[in-house]
């Protein structure tokens, strides 16, 4: 029996977890599939699924950097190339999206127009029309986020399917199903505020109108849709096959 996995490859803040869950439990919320989903504490070291045995992933975001290299996320790395080979079905989110960047062979680093966050204006792009994930989105929409590096350069035949002024790559699709998103379409109000909110001293620092960034914070409703469109359509290609 093939089953969908969450690969969990990060904490959130101590108080948001206390209040809000984390990263594994957003995800969670947003899917109303009857699956059997299991998730992977990557950072525990638990055992990565077999591929044979896997019918789809979500990584999710976390506070560490690509860019660090760090043993776990290179172990993932090695998973994500044998999953591409195999054709699995994968959503990354934030840091999951610049992990299949990195393991995929594109450049993750830095933004150079430093951090991003709170709810920005994404705009999807002409190729988007014919994506078998994406084919449905609107012109433009909402969504949260919280990041500062960024895939700068895509891995060769990954295709941009959305962007906005701060990334250019914030939906890429990299192989026939692996898609990565650079913002959190499993994030709601409540914890964009926190994460404003554990961000403060640094935000400021960095020059962000604190009350200007609250107060655009809002609903996203289709960034929300992704995770179950998502699920649905992992569903779909292996009862089709």
């Amino acid at each position: 029996m093939k089953n969908f996995y969450i690969f969990k490859v990060g904490e959130t803040f101590d108080t948001t977890k206390q209040s809000l869950g984390d990263f594994h439990n957003w995800v969670e919320s947003n899917i109303s599939s009857p699956l059997h989903v299991k998730t992977i504490h990557i950072l525990k070291d638990e055992e990565l699924p077999k591929i044979e045995e896997t019918l789809g992933v979500i990584i999710t975001g976390s506070h560490s950097m690509v860019t660090e290299n760090l043993e776990w996320s290179l172990r993932v790395e090695e998973w994500i190339k044998k999953a591409n080979k195999a054709t699995i079905p994968i959503l990354g989110i934030c840091y999951g999206h610049q992990l299949l960047t990195k393991a995929l062979g594109g450049v993750v680093a830095d933004n150079p127009k430093g951090k991003e966050i709170g709810t920005v204006a994404v705009y999807t792009a002409s190729e988007a029309k014919s994506d078998p994930l994406f084919k449905n989105a609107p012109s433009n929409f909402e969504a949260h986020v919280t990041h500062m590096q960024s895939a700068l350069t895509l891995p060769k035949n990954a295709v941009a399917l959305a962007s906005n002024e701060h990334d250019k790559h914030h939906i890429v699709r990299f192989g026939e199903v692996i898609w990565g998103v650079q913002f959190h379409p499993e994030f709601d109000e409540k914890i964009m505020h926190h994460y404003i909110q554990e961000q403060k001293t640094e935000l400021i620092q960095m020059g962000f109108d604190m009350e200007r960034l609250k107060n655009s914070v809002k609903k996203t409703p289709y960034a929300n849709t992704l995770i179950e469109e998502f699920i649905q359509f992992a569903s779909n290609y292996f009862s089709s096959k």
